[in-house]
């Protein structure tokens, strides 16, 4: 369905809009395919969109891969496809970093097993821009519908916006992720920590290892493999299987024919990803196979003293073993190294012990620092957690963050802890690369450690500053997220080497955990930034619009006018009743939108209704609602116009038709702001501004008594009246111009010229239908027209027989003549698109009425 024809102004803001929603959608969900499904319901309103799909490239094995897939259609959406990334559009987009844009999908020759996929869907174009940030490339998104030719090159602008937005959001999500694996595998550390420190026997150690490890590392057996230095073998120490195997402890092997005994002596990694391939360790491999071991991987078993041998564990299926989860069977086999070292020596067993518990209390400070940067996006508040769970194992008096400045070239101290003098430096002093530990951290990329502060090494003023403070040492590490250096970490002590190479090696642990938040934060704060940015042009366009459209479409710069518009100026931001009196046609709706929107309800509902339109014993139903069953064929409960308002504004137009007895209760809501449905006993209370208007004299109809006077005086607080058009003839030129370019544009005319004789006319003419009547009879003047030239049938404009018009005796004379003139001209038609109340600019009640009123009656 196309869209509604707008102002560029209202486009873009509804684009702005829609990019400050995304950005308030991004900052409230995690999930990527909750995400994905809140745009395909969002982007709809301003560009086409029916499927909305995530690609993100796998580095590791060179594809791409479909994360998600949203629609907002009947679909049968399936995810997870992977292909090469050149046989795929979101590939083709991955490598190049350019948007494509497929205006017809049967026309396209590429990437014909994901066109497939498109067809069977219904998708008829597309197009695919890059998902990006400024750290890397994530993969692409892509934006499908079932139109032809749906996407041009403002929508591929808008939609690379969204997708600017969105790879901020993806690659937060991935950290988060990261976060969340790097927090169970340490909660796996400090477990394994807990298990070693309360089993006694190796071999239960390691049956509870099987147990728990594989959570994180899938595999199907562990071993330990110790060197013996008498015989200078490799002999497999504890084994643990899923399945039986014929290898048993205390198998012997050289240590050139053991992957353990390479791994002993190069205290190096070694990885087998496919046993049947490998042609090192034969007699040992041919045992793997013949127990269907198919991959294994084996890691260093060594202590702060020796090396003792090393751990193995394997796959009975083939598989690739990625760095973090090396990474993290190294840390494992570090905390069962200093078990076994115990086992094996029970004389340093004491040793040992305090190790492994410095141990586990660095890898708890690890999952708290962890658990710290997952719960804290503002840095100061971040450090201020990591500083107090540091101090319980690495006891510090000052820690800090700074992150680099491009902008100067500069380090930025951004957080300080450091009780004994928190005004020792100001967030935002410069620290300069050269002559500081933390530049040379930056610099270098590695951690700094100075055991005795000197200025001769690091002359900078603000080490100065720290020696006067009677700071003595410290460590520095860089904060380093995707290969980019974002700043440092710092800690620093009032003691001399305060600090030991495994603080440092700690420190960097640390250093890289926040780098992560770091990341995060700056992401956060971009996105925040942007949402701002958003907002504030977002009112900008609004009041743009608001003043090329000033009060909507009311057009005129007469006197007469102007007073009424400073008028509704005034009352629009207080919450009075306003009775807006006119003839018809002079735009009384026009004024009661424009006093709603330039009230403080304008982000509420703007309810209308005609109450001479609807039939009397419907119209107290309409207003207040009804329950089920409260009349004969009200089968449901039905809402009235005064609840569907609530905290905004009702316009009651024709307001004089409504009938006495239903006055009564319309005076109450007004009054009171509470009814009863119709058929309901329980009172319903609203907040809502009545804005009511009439084209008839209420004050005679209350001394006729055809109106409640307490009501009209209810009504009456704020009257405007609206002039005639007669009384604005100035206005009717712009008018003319307004209504025939309007017309002219919907009907795909070119009309440039009005004749002036046809404005003179225009304005000699009374306009008893004023602005509405002008409206239907330039719009019937833009069909006649054939030319450029705009053609007014200035026989419409003079009374039958020629001559000039004369002047009635009175306005209601007038009036009276002319609609019996049009009645005449139409054959006493009154409804239809060539009736009596089209020509004269009528609501088809509104000539019953006033026929009625002025007695007009058809000939018999």
């Amino acid at each position: 369905m196309e869209r509604p024809s707008t102002s560029p102004c209202e486009t873009l803001a509804e684009r702005y809009q829609a990019l400050l929603e995304v950005a308030e959608s991004i900052s409230r969900h995690r999930d990527l395919r909750e995400l994905c499904r809140d745009l395909a319901q969002r982007l709809p309103r301003v560009v086409q969109v029916n499927f909305v799909s995530l690609s993100l490239h796998d580095p590791a094995r060179n594809i791409m891969r479909l994360h998600t897939i949203q629609a907002n259609v009947p679909a049968d959406l399936i995810g997870g496809h992977e292909q090469p990334v050149e046989d795929t559009p979101s590939g083709v987009v991955w490598q190049t970093q350019q948007p494509i844009l497929v205006p017809e999908v049967k026309e396209e020759r590429r990437w014909p097993g994901v066109l497939e996929r498109m067809k069977e869907d219904g998708v008829r174009s597309f197009c695919v821009v890059p998902l990006t940030t400024a750290v890397r490339r994530l993969g692409a998104i892509g934006f499908s519908s079932l139109q032809n030719q749906a996407y041009g090159e403002a929508d591929l602008e808008f939609l690379g916006q969204v997708g600017k937005q969105l790879g901020v959001a993806v690659d937060n999500v991935l950290h988060q992720q990261d976060l969340a694996h790097d927090r169970d595998r340490l909660r796996m550390l400090l477990e394994v920590s807990e298990s070693i420190a309360s089993y006694g026997d190796l071999e239960q150690l390691f049956q509870d290892l099987a147990q728990r490890l594989p959570k994180i590392v899938p595999f199907d057996y562990i071993n330990a493999v110790l060197h013996d230095e008498s015989l200078n073998v490799m002999r497999l120490w504890l084994l643990v299987t899923a399945e039986p195997s014929t290898i048993s402890p205390g198998l012997e092997l050289p240590v050139d024919e053991s992957p353990g005994g390479l791994v002993w002596k190069t205290q190096e990694s070694l990885t087998v990803n496919d046993v049947a391939q490998e042609r090192r360790f034969p007699k040992l491999m041919a045992l793997l196979r013949d127990n269907g071991v198919a991959s294994f991987c084996v890691v260093p078993l060594t202590t702060a003293q020796r090396k003792l041998g090393a751990m193995g564990f394997g796959s009975l299926h083939p598989k690739t073993y990625d760095e973090a989860e090396i990474d993290f069977m190294r840390q494992v086999a570090k905390q069962i190294a200093v078990a076994v070292d115990n086992a094996l020596n029970s004389k340093a067993a004491l040793a040992y012990q305090r190790q492994l518990a410095l141990e586990r209390d660095r890898q708890r400070l690890l999952l708290e620092v962890n658990n710290a940067v997952v719960s804290h996006l503002e840095l100061r508040e971040l450090l201020k957690a990591i500083s107090t769970c540091l101090r319980r194992v690495m006891p510090h008096d000052l820690a800090g963050f700074a992150l680099y400045d491009p902008g100067t070239g500069q380090l930025l101290t951004h957080a300080l802890d450091f009780p004994r003098n928190q005004d020792f430096i100001e967030a935002g002093v410069a620290i300069p690369l050269e002559g500081t530990p933390e530049g040379r951290a930056f610099t270098s990329r590695q951690a700094v450690r100075i055991k005795h502060l000197s200025l001769s090494e690091f002359p900078a003023e603000i080490i100065k500053r720290a020696e006067l403070e009677g700071l003595k040492s410290g460590c520095a590490v860089p904060l380093i997220s995707h290969g980019r250096v974002l700043g440092t970490l710092s800690v620093v002590s009032l003691r001399d080497d305060a600090f030991s190479t495994d603080d440092a090696e700690l420190l960097t642990q640390i250093g890289a955990q926040v780098a992560i938040a770091v990341e995060n934060g700056l992401a956060y704060r971009e996105i925040a930034d942007l949402k701002d940015k958003l907002g504030k042009e977002k009112l900008y366009l609004e009041d743009e619009i608001r003043t090329e459209y000033n009060f909507e479409e009311i057009i005129g710069e007469s006197t007469a006018l102007k007073k009424v518009l400073k008028q509704v100026e005034v009352v629009a931001p207080t919450d009075s009743t306003v009775l807006i009196l006119g003839e018809t046609g002079t735009g009384k709706e026009l004024l009661a939108r424009a006093i709603h929107n330039l009230s403080g309800r304008r982000e509420r509902t703007f309810v209308k209704m005609n109450c001479a339109a609807i039939p009397t014993g419907l119209l107290e139903s309409e207003l207040f609602g009804h329950e089920k069953g409260a009349f004969t064929g009200a089968i449901a409960t039905k809402i009235g116009r005064f609840e569907l308002a609530h905290q905004g504004t009702i316009f009651l137009d024709e307001v004089g038709e409504i009938p006495l007895d239903l006055q009564v209760k319309l005076l109450r809501v007004l009054q009171e702001q509470e009814f009863e449905r119709l058929g309901s006993t329980r009172t319903i209370r609203v907040n809502v501004r009545v804005v009511a208007a009439t084209n008839r004299d209420l004050s005679r109809m209350v001394e006729e008594g055809a109106f409640r006077n307490d009501l009209y005086y209810r009504l009456n607080v704020f009257p405007l009246t609206v002039p005639p058009l007669r009384d604005r003839i100035g206005d009717i030129p712009p008018l003319v111009r307004h209504f025939a370019q309007k017309f002219a544009l919907r009907m795909g005319k070119g009309i440039e010229t009005i004749p002036s004789e046809a404005i003179r006319a225009l304005e000699a003419y009374p306009w008893p239908g004023n602005v509405r009547e002008l409206e239907n009879f330039i719009e019937r003047a833009v069909i006649l027209s054939q030319g450029s030239v705009l053609h007014v049938s200035l026989a419409e404009l003079r009374p039958r027989g020629g001559g000039k018009v004369q002047p009635a005796a009175t306005l209601e004379a007038a009036e009276r003549e002319h609609i019996l003139r049009i009645l005449r001209e139409t054959g006493w038609v009154i409804g239809g698109a060539s009736g009596a109340a089209t020509r004269l600019g009528m609501k088809r009640t509104t000539l019953q009425s006033k026929m009625q009123k002025l007695g007009i009656a058809r000939p018999s």
